[in-house]
């Protein structure tokens, strides 16, 4: 059954016909690929690597970069568009894009040498090759500057050691992204980053175990002990903890649509069951008071953080969009789709918790998200530093 979506506030009006176009694409394709398979998967704990390559052909991998790199040159709204739509599908899917995008191709085109954007971009926008992103450490996750992984010369090589972990994509990745000190431990000015090739003598990865959210996702710690680097895979115009933070930007702007895609489905599929149970008195569920209530919240929600990202979307494309707005907008759409996950598994009663339906998953998949590229507290203590002028990281 194709999907019709969520606008009621006909937002549509405010979508070019490019932006239309691009919107149907991916939505076709998720209710072609995606959904038949999307459980099997979960269930298994296996990410759909068969399909990459189609994800490639489609111009969904780093689509908002440049066509001289291979990429597809849109827009930032249809970037948008296009996470929101596989994020519709499932959380490990959007997750797969937003880091081969936003947290490899993005920094090797923003921080990258001509040569390392040529050598790279265009393998890694075909899906030919797979990259990660390694900054968060096992004792340094919201505090990406108190890294321990290090870099050190040695002659024409960089000479790399520590380990990073919640690695998106880290198992089947080709090339990392590798955030590491060049200076003392706690001279963050000295964090740069390098293209780390995976097959690289002392560079391992294994998944990460025991997880009970993003199952249809590839997540792994690594680990580098001695890994050798030639000093061209150093990315030359990194420098200090702002690089990767700017790359993180980029990665929850792609969040906060992705959010509103998952809480489109656990709606659509609540109307549709509360519509068709019936239970007392031969009554639809969706005829009682407490399920129109819930209901009509999660609409409600829905609208709200479809105006709040579009705007956003404009904003980057206008190059008006600040860290803070993404902030705003990372941390309120994703807790509003968990809102809107918990409640559509609630309205669907004991099936609720069964692979067949979407909820469940969404809501499990959406509390991972509520906590990686920034937790929802973090992000408040952003938007409170943006208010007030001061800050309470300490």
């Amino acid at each position: 059954m194709s999907f019709d979506g969520v606008d009621f506030y006909n937002l549509d009006a405010l979508l070019d016909e490019e932006e239309l176009a691009i919107r149907g694409l991916v939505r076709d394709w998720v209710d072609s690929e995606i959904m038949p398979i999307i459980n099997h998967h979960y269930i298994s704990r296996t990410f759909p690597r068969e399909l990459i390559p189609q994800m490639g052909e489609l111009g969904f991998l780093g689509a908002n970069l440049p066509e001289e790199y291979g990429c597809a040159g849109l827009n930032n709204v249809a970037y948008g568009i296009i996470m929101q739509e596989l994020e519709r599908g499932d959380s490990g899917l959007r997750s797969f894009v937003s880091v081969q995008g936003a947290l490899v191709m993005y920094p090797i085109f923003a921080f990258g040498s001509e040569e390392q954007k040529r050598e790279w971009l265009p393998r890694l926008a075909s899906g030919d090759a797979i990259g990660c992103f390694g900054l968060t450490e096992p004792d340094f996750g919201s505090n990406p500057g108190g890294m321990i992984t290090r870099a050190v010369k040695d002659g024409d090589e960089w000479v790399l050691n520590g380990a990073k972990m919640w690695i998106t994509n880290g198992s089947m990745a080709d090339v990392a992204i590798i955030w590491a000190k060049t200076g003392e431990l706690e001279d963050q000015s000295s964090i740069r980053g390098f293209l780390v090739e995976t097959d690289r003598e002392g560079f391992s990865a294994k998944d990460q175990k025991g997880k009970l959210s993003l199952l249809a996702s590839d997540t792994s710690e690594l680990v580098l002990q001695d890994v050798r680097v030639p000093a061209s895979n150093l990315l030359p115009e990194t420098g200090g903890l702002k690089s990767p933070l700017k790359c993180l930007t980029q990665a929850r702007y792609g969040i906060s649509w992705g959010a509103i895609g998952a809480a489109m489905a656990c709606y659509c599929e609540a109307v549709e069951y509360a519509k068709n149970r019936i239970q007392f008195e031969g009554t639809p569920i969706g005829a009682t008071q407490i399920q129109q209530v819930r209901i009509a919240d999660m609409l409600t929600e829905i609208t709200k953080a479809q105006m709040l990202a579009l705007r956003l979307g404009r904003m980057k494309d206008e190059g008006t969009m600040t860290p803070q707005h993404v902030s705003m907008a990372k941390r309120n759409n994703v807790d509003m789709a968990c809102e809107c996950a918990r409640e559509a598994r609630r309205l669907l009663g004991a099936n609720g918790i069964l692979v067949e339906y979407a909820s469940m998953r969404h809501m499990a998949n959406l509390e991972s998200v509520y906590t990686y590229e920034g937790t929802h507290d973090i992000h408040a203590l952003i938007l409170g530093q943006a208010a007030t002028g001061l800050s309470a990281y300490n």
